[in-house]
């Protein structure tokens, strides 16, 4: 959350509710707003009466700023009477709203009566949010209720007002669900023995239940969260969400209610509910605020403390884009779709989990996909369901994997085939198989950077003769953080030798334009917004098969790759720090170090 310092001076001692006049005087007094403005406005506010809050009817007005002829946004008013008033100003972030605690603090009815919304409970203080400076005759009754000191702060009316809908809902919610299931935390490692005896465990249709999961999703889309992970823990359930590849804790739930959550997601995933003992995946389809199909995949792993699940979030906005918005330079546009307009061959994308291989593929796919191919795809488990093409799950519980999924589609008459991932022997020979028989392959593999995939496919056991015979090109691929394009800084400290030093012995050439975080309310402070893809790769030529055949040292593979063109991770992402999309620790922070 974000807060900036009151004033030192405070204002004369004001009493009862906000008066949007003296608000209009105040900011033509300190040259905010013209004098013709101020006029304007109070011209048009009186001519109506109105019950919305002051702050909210001057930020409808659109007052200009003096500089610039801006429109006064609410939440900048918001600021500037918190300073005129001598309190502190918030900016409210429900991911460090602890709400169990903060609706222990007062009752709904209260919070609703009064217009306030506690944000923070210490052990010494409740931190209240209000949107009205000069009332604070509900202090001295919430001191000694909570038995604490009150802190205020001044926050926007409108968020004020959502929140507490929300945070009370929710926390109302939680103990609806508590209360008919008790505090029962069903089957933890230790009790792994007594799984047949349960105590009365919470109904994965009880109506609290089934609120606080549809709360969750939301909350989750609102946050632009990419994942969702419930995990279980001795005392209290844990919920994560993943906002631009780093985790955030947003709730403490009694285990009872978590996993009863976890069995209501389970239910609507068409997942086995009893089964808690073996891992177990599933998927859900919804939709986000806007209206948009979400596609989420479900995923269970038994902990010491009960099931743990990871829903990942497919967003239709994210999932499927053209090659600029993946983060291609036009470079490696150019060679990468040169490899995919390719009749026959392999062609790989590597990378460690949550690196963007999915996208990636289904991106290139979705454009070759026309009515006159056949594109189907072997997966495991179905990432997104994409209509222009025929997919396949794996089901190793019916002897179904991606070898036998392989040589059926071999038999189905298809054009472009991609394997969900190539992790043994018997799967790499059947891809190199198909490729050989005339069809275009993709497939991932787990590697560190594109060369090694090469060492890989030797090391699964494929013959050198088959790999060039087959391999077209290899994709390595990672996502950065990118900054946030409303509050980032040109970096007057960076130095262009950092960044020299770090992709030596690449020479780096054209602008350099270095930018650094500050954070700002859009990107919730951490100065970064979105993620891009950097790559690398890696395209098949002549000169690279004779090495493969002489000496396939993972050495010699680079230096040839790198003649015929490709351009290592660290100095993809050494480019975009140039061109000020991210920086230099976040690069560094993701690639591999550039091999001499």
């Amino acid at each position: 959350m974000h807060s900036t310092p009151p004033k030192t001076e405070s204002a004369p001692r004001i009493t009862g509710p906000l008066d949007w006049r003296r608000v209009v005087d105040w900011l033509k007094e300190d040259g905010v707003i013209t004098a013709e403005e101020a006029r304007r406005t109070v011209a048009r506010c009186s001519q109506a009466e109105s019950h919305q809050h002051p702050l909210v009817r001057l930020a409808s007005v659109a007052m200009a700023r003096a500089e610039g002829g801006r429109a006064l946004s609410l939440e900048e008013l918001t600021e500037y009477v918190a300073r005129r008033s001598g309190l502190a100003y918030l900016r409210i972030d429900p991911l460090k709203v602890d709400v169990g605690r903060v609706a222990d603090a007062m009752s709904a009815n209260y919070a609703e009566r009064h217009k306030v919304l506690p944000v923070q409970v210490t052990p010494q203080e409740v931190v209240v949010a209000t949107a009205e400076p000069f009332i604070d005759d509900w202090v001295a009754e919430v001191e000694r209720q909570s038995r604490r000191s009150v802190r205020r702060v001044m926050a926007n009316p409108q968020d004020i007002q959502r929140y507490m809908g929300e945070f009370f809902a929710l926390a109302k919610s939680v103990r609806a669900a508590q209360k008919s299931g008790g505090s029962a935390s069903g089957s933890t490692f230790e009790q792994l023995v007594e799984l047949g005896k349960t105590n009365k465990q919470l109904d994965a249709n009880d109506q609290g239940v089934i609120r606080v999961v549809d709360w969750l999703w939301q909350y989750a889309f609102d946050q632009r969260a990419s994942d969702i992970h419930l995990e279980p823990r001795r005392e209290q359930g844990v919920i994560r969400f993943r906002i631009d590849g780093v985790l955030h804790p947003v709730y403490q739930m009694p285990m009872g209610v978590l996993n009863a959550m976890v069995a209501r997601v389970k239910l609507l995933g068409r997942m086995d509910v009893v089964e808690k003992r073996r891992p177990l995946d599933g998927r859900i389809k919804t939709r986000n605020p806007r209206g948009d199909e979400v596609e989420m995949r479900l995923s269970t792993l038994p902990t010491a403390f009960g099931e743990k699940m990871v829903m990942r979030i497919f967003d239709p906005d994210n999932a499927v884009k053209d090659l600029d918005a993946l983060g291609f330079a036009r470079h490696d546009a150019d060679r990468w779709e040169g490899l995919v307009r390719r009749p026959h061959g392999i062609i790989l994308v590597t990378g460690p989990t949550g690196s963007g291989k999915t996208t990636t593929l289904y991106s290139t796919l979705k454009r070759i996909a026309t009515e006159e191919v056949n594109v189907s795809t072997v997966e495991d488990p179905i990432e997104m369901i994409e209509p222009s093409f025929n997919q396949t799950q794996v089901q190793p519980q019916l002897d179904f994997n991606f070898t036998e999924g392989l040589r059926a589609l071999m038999r189905q008459d298809p054009d472009i085939i991609m394997v969900g991932e190539i992790r043994d022997l018997p799967t790499a020979e059947m891809a190199v198989q198909a490729a050989l028989t005339g069809h275009l392959v993709f497939s991932t593999l787990h590697t560190n950077d594109a060369p090694s995939a090469v060492s890989r496919l030797m090391e699964l056991g494929v013959p050198n003769y088959l790999i060039n015979a087959t391999l077209l090109g290899i994709l390595a691929q990672r996502l950065v953080r990118t900054l946030c394009a409303q509050c980032k800084q040109r970096d007057e400290n960076a130095r262009m030798e950092d960044l020299a030093e770090a992709v030596r012995p690449w020479k780096l050439s054209g602008g350099y334009q270095p930018y650094k975080p500050v954070g700002c309310v859009e990107c919730r402070m951490t100065g970064f917004r979105g993620r891009m893809g950097l790559y690398e790769l890696l395209t098949v030529s002549e000169a690279f098969k004779d090495r493969v055949t002489q000496s396939p040292s993972i050495d010699a593979l680079r230096r040839q790759a790198v003649h015929d063109g490709m351009r290592p991770l660290r100095l993809a992402g050494a480019l975009r720090v140039a061109e000020g999309l991210t920086t230099l620790e976040e690069v560094v922070a993701v690639t591999p170090p550039v091999e001499a």
